[in-house]
């Protein structure tokens, strides 16, 4: 789903609820990284597949955990806009919190991206894709379009409870 809203859905919709568990913006954010590599493909036209490395299970995992290792760094110097934003709990947590939800993040992307595009090799370096079914792709969508509207009503309802209980 490159340059779509969809992922959106999920990591709001998942992250949110979970935010003193995962790191919310880490997780939210790592549902969109994976997506750096087709808009860099079609921006640059390189030769290159759409859906490369950055597609397959182990490294997105890899580099969600780098992500949310990055993110954990950062932490300090980000905090007041998680914060302000309602990101944030005032629980601290700890660096795997992090590192956990830019896996997750990442591996999510992957999964739901795999039934939809014959190029994505999930389990590279297999050359396949058994999790391919564009049969799947309107309830992928339609269920990634639910999420993002749950998670927007979860979202404005943690703003509401913030200024009315101040």
């Amino acid at each position: 789903m490159p340059f779509t809203p969809y992922h959106l859905g999920p990591g709001i919709c998942l992250g949110l609820p979970l935010r003193r568990v995962i790191h919310a913006p880490t997780f939210i954010l790592a549902n969109i990284l994976p997506d750096i590599e087709p808009f860099l493909v079609l921006v640059f036209n390189l030769k290159y597949p759409l859906h490369g490395y950055l597609h397959s299970l182990l490294v997105a995992i890899l580099m969600g955990g780098i992500f949310g290792y990055v993110m954990y760094v950062i932490e300090e110097f980000m905090q007041p806009l998680y914060k302000l934003l309602l990101l944030e709990t005032s629980e601290t947590l700890g660096s795997w919190s992090f590192i956990a939800a830019g896996s997750l993040g990442a591996l999510l992307h992957v999964l739901l991206d795999a039934p939809l595009y014959s190029d994505i090799k999930p389990f590279y370096p297999l050359m396949v894709n058994p999790l391919y079914n564009p049969l799947l792709a309107s309830h992928i969508y339609t269920t990634c379009s639910l999420m993002l509207t749950i998670g927007l009503i979860y979202y404005i309802g943690l703003a509401a409870k913030t200024v009315f209980t101040r």
